[in-house]
């Protein structure tokens, strides 16, 4: 018997999807990334903004013209076929358990500035990252509604400390007349700097597509995701610019180099006081609340693949809610061995590992993504625009310039996930042939 499941996802809620997953861990402590590069970063923040805004351009009209469940990997399956579908969506499901790991290790790192034994105990912060990640998968196993009301809720809670920082870049500016700010040397300036900092604020921006994956749960997909991913990524963008860039300019480079809290520190500094806590206990619910939004994802995808008949039938099934808890289940155990074979790297290397690792998987999505709009069209598959073409070649050379930005160790580790992809799509395919009625 087909159970009608009603979809659970409205606009406000595909909105928090977006914020809530690109506002994570990470925006916490790039400030302190940021610092050697002084006014260089701030323009890679104009220039990763105009990139991200053009990739949530080319998403929301790709979700216009196909709303499926999946995303890239459907996006990307309608424009070069079964076997690019395949390595792409891979691809960008590994990004999401690897990159799941990620934020659930810096939720772990901020709650141990409450309860240092976390840092110091071998292996506990591990279990609790572990604990972490099935609390919330049985979360989204019951049901996505459940998972987008806490992501509005935690969404709101990790704006709070970014607003608070705004405005007291704001007092400190109209009261010291912006003498405090560095200054602006042209002599400063470089194209190296640039991109070195651009690359840096790209890892705040994965997840702008977040809306697009769990299309079958969204409410009026072809009008609500474009808008809920536009909205989304321009209202986090200006966020991140402002915020960022009044920690980088208005606070010592030497005071935020090497800093465990740059914002706690800018704080301090024109605040008053130790802030540190509380700043920390915002880090971890932001930290936290994107966890909840890319688990969703992490089930929601290999979800789609089965249904498309790329992975194991088994995982096209859902229970009486609607949710995929198989996929859910998949993805959060392939997390959770991730974990506990790095847990004796501290918090931080660990973070930065599985970070670079996420990063590249998802630039090689972006730029298929990008390039799916522009055959879709040639092709008549959907509504051709001079717009959509100048911003869809725009975003493929965002995507590519990222990726030499990234590095060569971290384009290689994206080549390698996409052909550690390639075997078990031929495997699936000789499966298909030889269960294929006769």
């Amino acid at each position: 018997m087909k159970t009608s499941v009603a979809k659970p996802l409205g606009f406000w809620m595909c909105v928090a999807l977006v914020v809530g997953n690109m506002i994570g861990s990470g925006v916490f402590m790039l400030p302190a990334s940021l610092a050697p590069y002084g006014w260089n970063a701030v323009i890679g923040w104009v220039v990763t903004i105009a990139g991200g805004l053009c990739l949530a351009f080319v998403f929301a009209r790709l979700a216009k013209a196909f709303p499926k469940a999946g995303g890239p990997y459907a996006f990307t399956q309608e424009a070069f076929g079964r076997t690019a579908g395949f390595m792409v969506a891979w691809s960008y499901w590994i990004s999401l358990w690897v990159g799941n790991a990620a934020i659930a290790t810096g939720t772990v790192s901020y709650l141990s500035v409450f309860f240092p034994q976390i840092a110091t105990v071998p292996g506990l912060h591990g279990g609790i990252t572990v604990a972490m990640v099935w609390g919330l998968t049985a979360l989204n196993c019951y049901g996505a509604r459940s998972a987008g009301r806490l992501q509005v809720v935690t969404t709101i809670l990790k704006l709070m400390p970014l607003l608070a920082v705004m405005i007291l870049a704001f007092v400190v500016l109209a009261k010291t007349g912006g003498s405090t700010v560095t200054p602006l040397r042209m002599a400063d300036l470089s194209a190296v700097g640039i991109t070195s900092a651009a690359t840096l604020t790209l890892w705040a921006l994965l997840g702008l597509e977040s809306a697009t994956v769990p299309a079958d749960k969204v409410h009026d997909p072809e009008r609500t995701i474009p808008r809920a991913t536009l909205v989304g990524t321009a209202f986090t963008g200006l966020i991140y610019l402002v915020v960022c860039s009044a920690v980088v300019l208005l606070t010592p480079a030497g005071m935020l180099e090497g800093s465990n809290a740059p914002f706690a520190d800018f704080v301090g500094l024109y605040g008053g006081g130790d802030l540190r806590l509380v700043l920390a206990g915002f880090a971890a619910i932001s930290a936290f609340g994107a966890l909840n939004g890319w688990v969703l994802l992490q089930g929601e995808l290999p979800y789609a693949m089965a249904k498309g008949g790329v992975f194991p039938a088994f995982l096209a099934k859902t229970s009486r809610r609607g949710t995929p808890v198989r996929a859910h289940i998949l993805s959060s155990s392939l997390l959770t061995v991730l974990v506990l074979i790095n847990y004796t790297k501290s918090m931080a290397e660990l973070f930065t590992f599985i970070a670079l690792l996420a990063t590249a998987a998802s630039l090689f999505t972006y730029l298929f993504c990008a390039l799916a709009a522009l055959r879709l069209q040639m092709r008549g598959r959907m509504d051709a625009s001079v717009a959509l073409t100048i911003v869809a070649i725009v975003a493929a050379l965002y995507a590519c310039w990222t990726l030499y930005g990234a590095g060569s160790q971290a384009t290689l580790w994206g080549a390698v996930l996409l052909l550690i992809g390639l075997p078990i799509h031929l495997l699936m395919k000789r499966v298909a042939v030889v269960t294929a009625p006769e």
